[in-house]
């Protein structure tokens, strides 16, 4: 979805109206944000301080602390892979290895198509699978480098790449 800026401040301060009477609404404000772009628009930090009356550095700090806010649209999919300790006593470093290669990306980042956005995720809640993965809101257990090439593959081939 391509908004310009002023269609997206005009969404944001709809947003802002939407928590103006709660006492600290930053991380609902941020998340309500990235749920209606898919990230924290970089220009929308000065907008969202001074509806808040808050600091532009204040809201920066909440944006890069918690991992789950992005300040750049992802993918057009999005891979998240489990880093916590069930997943990583079964092999999730190794598979986290193999996503980073194949998809030449680090955490954090999109490939440079856009295609694929590679994220850490700190238990998805399906340990008596682990190694477990979530591609596009969908969750995975057990997962193997070949199976995830297969995920990737089938995601990439549905939305019409070349997998």
């Amino acid at each position: 979805m391509h908004t310009s800026a002023v269609d997206r401040n005009h969404d944001i301060r709809r947003i802002l109206a939407q928590f103006k009477d709660r006492p600290g609404p930053l991380l609902e404000v941020l998340h309500t944000v990235q749920a209606a772009f898919g990230f924290i628009p970089p220009q929308s930090i000065s907008l969202i301080a001074e509806h808040l009356n808050l600091s532009r550095a204040e809201v920066h700090g909440v944006v890069t602390f918690y991992h789950h806010f992005r300040c750049a649209p992802p993918g057009q999919h999005v891979l998240q892979l489990c880093r916590a300790e069930s997943c990583q006593a079964v092999g999730a470093e190794a598979l986290a290895a193999h996503a980073r290669a194949r998809l030449g990306v680090d955490f954090h980042e999109s490939t440079p198509d856009g295609r694929f956005s590679l994220e850490p995720v700190y238990c998805l809640g399906n340990c008596a699978c682990s190694p477990a993965v979530m591609l596009d809101g969908r969750p995975y257990g057990r997962v193997t480098p070949e199976r995830l090439d297969a995920l990737l593959r089938e995601a990439d081939r549905a939305a019409g790449g070349n997998g």
